[in-house]
Parts: C-alpha cells; structure tokens; sequence
C-alpha cells in the first residue's frame, strides 16, 4: 500500500535534517558573470522604464498644467550643463540598454 504525502514529506524533512544539507544554496556561492548582470540589469532597466513611463502617464493626466508650462519651470531653474547632461544620461542609458540588450537576446 502506498503512503500519504503526509508520510512522504515528513520522510524528506528526517532525511534532510539527518545530513545537515541546506534547504537551498545561498546567493553568495555563485561566481558572478557577465550574463548574469546582464540578466539581472536588463530586468532593472525594464521596471525602471515600465514605473517611468507609468508616472510620466499618470502626471500627465492629473496635473493641471500643460507640458509647456512645466518645461519653462524646469529651464528658469538655469540648472549647470553637467547636470543637465547627467539627467539625459539617466533618461537615455535604461532605455537604450534595455532595447540593445533586447536585441541582443533575441538574436
């Protein structure tokens, strides 16, 4: 006759517990690779472009202003060119990561 699952289960816990194995291997032991960062940052840049773009919908529809008149706001803050620059990198480096990697994949 056979056992239970209830049976089964407690059979693998004794077991597992008997020879000190850990339930699972911890992050620490994998050797980092280059694929690896990439998966890993090709997964960032995507929620980072899919919240982005989410907020960028949802001002758009809940603030009260047109998109003109909050880019002459942004302009009369007479910001430095480094940190306008570091700004367009921010916005461009997910996006074009993300679609080259993408092509990358799927080539």
């Amino acid at each position: 006759m056979g056992t239970t699952a209830k049976e089964e289960m407690s059979r693998f816990w004794d077991k597992n517990t008997k020879s000190n194995r850990p339930l699972s291997p911890h992050v620490t032991i994998y050797k980092w690779s280059l694929p690896m960062a990439m998966s890993i940052t090709h997964r960032g840049t995507g929620v980072a472009l899919s919240l982005g773009v989410s907020l960028f919908g949802l001002a758009a529809l809940l603030l009260p202003e047109q998109f003109p008149h909050y880019l002459a706001m942004v302009k009369s803050l007479s910001l430095g060119p480094a940190l306008i620059y570091s700004a367009k990198f921010a916005l461009a480096f997910p996006f074009s990561y993300h679609t080259w990697n993408g092509i990358r994949h799927l080539v």
